[in-house]
């Protein structure tokens, strides 16, 4: 009888799989730098010759790039899903902005629904850090224009829905919010302050929603996440068309005049 020769499993190969999984779950984000070398292989309990071996693999596979005398870092371009041009593109098109928000409501649904369904403890705890974040900037507004003093509030915003997706644990949707991450604040920033001066309620309304959508994940109620994460995205959708339909009629009269 013949057999295969049993080969004995290199432990580098441990340590890109382990690696490739951090990449993969969002524990190491793209233009993060590793740890020192010696720090890293006591981590994984091997030999510094093991972990450079598993290193140079992961640098030819474009996962991770080498800065001589700067350490190694997850490759920056990882998870990019716009260029910068691009991101300015579609900021200053509405139909760009729309599309965004359709995009959202499934994207964001999804994310909330998972994540009422799996997070974990530490991620709870990421979550209620960020969610108070975001109340603190809505504790602290212009009296006039509604709009967060030290302009922070689109980006604790962003912040939040993506603590949700890091706690839904699942890598397609983390990557995707991540890469949609820059145009997501900007669109959240840009929209604020138009929002706010259409309707007198819309802040009340998002401390609202926000608060419900966080207190549904909490309690591990998935589908009740989802239906808010989504009546959260029509009702955005729904101030910025009224948003947008103002902004025409005020441009024809300024034309008749």
């Amino acid at each position: 009888m013949e057999v295969g020769q049993v080969r004995q499993r290199r432990l580098a190969d441990g340590i890109v799989e382990q690696l490739q999984s951090m990449i993969l779950e969002g524990t190491l984000k793209a233009g993060e730098r590793l740890p020192a070398e010696r720090v890293l292989a006591e981590q994984f309990g091997v030999s510094r010759p093991s972990l450079r071996e598993a290193i140079q693999r992961l640098v030819a596979k474009g996962l991770l790039s080498s800065r001589q005398g700067g350490g190694t870092y997850v490759t920056p371009s990882l998870g990019t899903t716009f260029s910068d041009p691009l991101l300015v593109l579609l900021e200053e098109s509405p139909d760009a902005q729309r599309d965004l928000l359709e995009f959202r409501h499934t994207l964001e649904g999804a994310c909330a629904f998972y994540a009422a369904r799996r997070a974990t403890e530490p991620d709870r705890e990421r979550l209620r850090s960020a969610f108070e974040r975001l109340q603190h900037c809505y504790g602290h507004v212009d009296p006039v224009t509604q709009v967060e003093k030290g302009g922070e509030e689109g980006a604790a915003d962003a912040d939040f829905h993506l603590a949700i997706a890091e706690a839904s644990h699942n890598g397609v949707l983390l990557h995707t919010i991540r890469g949609l991450f820059d145009l997501l604040k900007r669109n959240v920033v840009t929209n604020i302050g138009g929002m706010y001066a259409q309707r007198i309620e819309t802040r009340e309304t998002l401390i609202g929603q926000h608060r419900e959508l966080y207190e549904a994940i909490m309690a591990r109620e998935a589908e009740q996440a989802r239906e808010i994460a989504q009546r959260h995205i029509h009702y955005v959708q729904d101030v910025l068309s009224e948003v947008h339909a103002e902004a025409q009629r005020m441009a024809r009269a300024r034309r008749r005049g």
